[in-house]
């Protein structure tokens, strides 16, 4: 090293004796920061303006692939009021609807689901309705979400057709009624 590397810069610490040099930084050091430098600017560029990728658009094509893979059926699609359906449709009843509903649907804290008139519609869409979006404001649940369109539609048509023998009415969406 030359003399003209190792320059004090005259500000000594008065208390313990430390120096300090005005050496430059070493090459290898420089050129590792340099590059990194060149390497943000680049990532950038492409990442943002030749790439074109952006956040918005992952997440699109993020819930373009789930709606693909999980497809939301439309309320009252498919509905078929079957024996199989109902026998299901009241396994359903009994684990999630007796409680409020009572086991006989003659109600209890929710309405009963045998009168004539009910209070959200009695078609089999309306009762879809009611059951996937729930009734918030007297405190039934959504049950969308926790049972899904499959067992919504079959205590959908087990409720239907205790209403309707009930009522002696045949019930809508049977297939006699076609």
């Amino acid at each position: 090293m030359s003399k003209d590397t190792d320059r004090l810069l005259g500000h000594a610490d008065e208390a313990d004796g430390i120096e300090e040099y005005d050496n430059p930084l070493p090459d290898w050091w420089l050129g590792l920061f340099w590059i990194t430098i060149i390497w943000a600017l680049a990532y950038g560029v492409h990442y943002h303006f030749i790439g074109d990728r952006s956040q918005e658009a992952a997440l699109a094509a993020e819930l373009a692939a789930a709606e693909q893979r999980w497809q939301q059926a439309v309320p009252g699609e498919g509905f078929v009021m079957t024996p199989e359906a109902i026998q299901a449709g009241e396994e359903v009843y009994a684990t999630s609807c007796v409680a409020c509903h009572g086991a006989a649907l003659d109600g209890g804290i929710g309405p009963s689901l045998v009168d004539e008139g009910w209070i959200h519609g009695g078609s089999p869409e309306e009762v879809i309705h009611t059951i996937t979006e729930g009734v918030p404001e007297k405190g039934m649940l959504r049950w969308g979400p926790i049972l899904g369109p499959e067992k919504i539609n079959q205590v959908a048509a087990y409720v239907l057709s205790k209403s309707a023998a009930d009522s002696g009415k045949t019930p809508p969406g049977s297939s006699s009624s076609r």
